[in-house]
This record gives structure tokens, sequence and C-alpha cells, in this order.
């Protein structure tokens, strides 16, 4: 069983940065493609970022490209994001997920934490 938990989210002001964090228990994140995505209020949930398990290849959806940056440390069983520049149209509950595709969809990822939520207001 691989238990998923985010940390790092809060209330920000647009324009500055957070870090969130995702602890892994488990002995599958080594081998897993890492994924986080977010959902907002009344919408749909979506992707945002991904990257494989060795960290060499990252994916990331439109509206977060040159602003968002995920990476991994395997040894510690975590996983990052960070986002700069938020904007308030970020805001949302980001989850992390672990899956068996270093893709975008949510189909692929078998595992979910429970999400933090990131608020971006002035």
């Amino acid at each position: 069983q691989v238990r998923l938990v985010e940390s790092g989210g809060g209330l920000v002001q647009p324009g500055t940065s957070l870090r969130l964090s995702c602890a892994a228990s488990g002995d599958t994140l080594r081998l897993a493609t890492m994924g986080w995505f977010r959902q907002a209020p009344g919408k749909e949930r979506e992707f945002v970022a991904c990257i494989s398990w060795s960290g060499s290849t990252t994916d990331y959806a439109d509206s977060v490209k040159g602003r968002f940056t995920i990476s991994r440390d395997n040894a510690k069983k975590l996983v990052y994001l960070r986002m700069n520049n938020l904007k308030p149209e970020d805001t949302a509950v980001y989850y992390c997920a672990q899956g068996t595709s270093l893709n975008g969809d949510a189909r692929s990822y078998g595992y979910w934490g429970q999400g933090t939520q990131v608020t971006v207001s002035s």
C-alpha cells in the first residue's frame, strides 16, 4: 500500500511563491511516475505536472509552464512542486498522485493524497 501526504499549501498573494511537498510511504515510489493535479471549486480535477521515476523527464500543463517546477528525491520519498508567480486562477486543492505512465491522464494514477489547499488572493 502506498500513502501520499501533501503539505505546504496556504494563502498567498499574487506574484509570490510556494513549494508543495508530497511525502510517500511504501516501497514503490522509486519506480513510479509522480504527478500533481489540482481541483478548483466547481471545476474538474486537472493535470498540473508529472515526473518520471528518475527525474529526468517532466511534463507540465500549458497553464503552469515556466512558472511551476516538479522535482523528486527518491531517497527521501519526497516529491515537490515549486510554484512561482502565483495567480488567482491557481487557487485550488492540489493533489499528489503516483502512477504508471508519464502523462496527464488521471486514470493512469492509482494512488492519491488527500490534497492541500492553495489560495492566491490579495
